[in-house]
């Protein structure tokens, strides 16, 4: 199980830093999200300042077309000399298509077809075989030489999509190399949702689960005193309140008898009241969706956690801490080794 910390895009020299300081303190790689700035120009960045694993976690898929997406995704495959995974995603209705000006319907076929033709652009770069892409959303058959990148001296970017429900978590395991779990989740979620319904969708493409990378956000509140740890506590509680708002991530709180919070969200939304949000988040539930402990106890929760589910754990807050106090990812470092040795040298 690798530790990687989560940033969102910012400044190129700021990542650059981030990216040195997350390599010093012994984290195995920088999950960069996707917001006002570019994940992909923050990956180079990163991906020049540090030695690292790199991805990004998720980029938005639709308002770029395939080939762009594989192309940037083959630079920064070569820029890191393998070590980046392409994450990729739906967003949602509005921003793709009133802030991007971008189809976005069905999403989850479109982002199913997408996945095909990036592998299939893929090959081609590599001249196994021609540019001949004929699907329902895409059609790509144009590819001069002098318009290829050319083959390069480290595998394909491995693809990896966001997916929460059912069809979406099947849909990556029978065409992606891995999923990017929502940062909603919870042991039962992980247990009784994504791990079967990626087993279902690697079965049904005769694939091994088991290649699948489980890459799981987690919300950490950790301190050694009572007041660190109930400050990140609360900030984890009004994160679950947005989230939970979304209708269709209802579900999730169903699963560990919690009926009906979605709704209690969604009023308190309605109503503009971001306090009687987090009030419907009580601390039972929460302790569903974070991992509290000292910093002593942290590896060892962290591994107990996730631990056979997860091959890769994000660390929701970690990014944000480091922004508000760089020396804060010092305390990472006896983290990062905890696990390291719990996990052993590499094979």
């Amino acid at each position: 199980m690798k530790l990687d910390l989560m940033a969102t895009a910012a400044p190129l020299q700021r990542i650059q830093q981030l990216a040195r300081d997350a390599a010093e303190a012994g984290f195995d790689g920088l999950v960069v999200t996707e917001a006002g700035r570019t994940a992909y120009l923050s990956c180079a960045a990163a991906a020049l300042a540090a030695d690292l694993d790199l991805a990004t976690g998720i980029a938005v898929a639709f308002p770029r077309s395939p080939m762009v997406t594989a192309s940037v995704a083959w630079e920064l495959a070569e820029a890191t000399s393998g070590r980046f995974r392409l994450g990729i995603g739906t967003q949602v209705r509005a921003h793709v298509m009133r802030r991007y000006g971008a189809e976005f319907d069905p999403p989850g076929p479109r982002l199913r077809e997408y996945v095909l033709a990036l592998k299939h652009i893929f090959a081609a770069f590599r001249r196994e075989a021609p540019l001949r892409f004929d699907g329902r959303y895409w059609q790509l058959s144009l590819l001069p030489d002098q318009w290829a990148p050319g083959p390069i001296g480290v595998p394909d970017p491995p693809v990896d999509v966001a997916a929460v429900n059912p069809w979406m978590l099947q849909m990556a395991g029978a065409v992606a190399d891995g999923v990017h779990v929502h940062p909603l989740n919870t042991p039962t979620y992980l247990a009784e949702t994504v791990l079967p319904n990626l087993a279902r969708g690697a079965a049904s493409a005769e694939r091994d689960p088991r290649e699948l990378q489980v890459i799981v956000p987690c919300l950490t509140a950790v301190g050694d005193s009572e007041k660190e740890r109930a400050a990140w506590r609360e900030l984890a509680r009004m994160q679950v309140a947005f989230y939970g708002s979304t209708p269709n991530y209802a579900f999730i709180f169903e699963q560990i008898g919690f009926d009906g919070t979605t709704e209690r969200l969604r009023e308190r939304q309605r109503a503009g009241d971001p306090a009687g949000m987090a009030a419907v988040v009580s601390d039972e539930l929460l302790d569903h969706f974070v991992v509290t402990a000292t910093w002593d106890e942290l590896a060892g929760a962290l591994a107990s956690r996730y631990g056979g589910i997860a091959d890769r754990v994000v660390l929701y807050f970690a990014g944000a801490a480091w922004a508000n106090d760089p020396e804060h990812l010092e305390r990472w470092s006896q983290v990062t080794a905890a696990l390291a040795s719990r996990s052993g040298p590499p094979a």
